[in-house]
């Protein structure tokens, strides 16, 4: 998977966890302060990108440093694609 795609997912989770429009989001977006999410929408987030992007998320692994901005997000689950092929 392309990595604007996997931006584009990103972004379409946290419209769907924020229930809205956050779309055009920068990679350098940060999550918690620029769009607020807490550590509930993050779970949540998390699972709608399980089912969208087929991914699975151990919850014993994460690192928080993956979750600063819409790039560190996107570059883990990269990673969890790449390492679950």
């Amino acid at each position: 998977m392309e990595r604007q795609n996997v931006v584009s997912a990103v972004e379409a989770a946290l419209s769907e966890v924020l229930e809205r429009a956050v779309g055009d989001l920068s990679e350098d977006a940060r999550l918690f302060e620029d769009l607020h999410l807490d550590s509930t929408s993050v779970l949540e987030l998390l699972m709608v990108l399980e089912d969208t992007v087929d991914i699975s998320v151990d919850p014993e692994e994460l690192d928080m440093d993956d979750f600063r901005s819409v790039g560190t997000l996107t570059d883990y689950v990269l990673s969890q694609r790449t390492g679950g092929a």
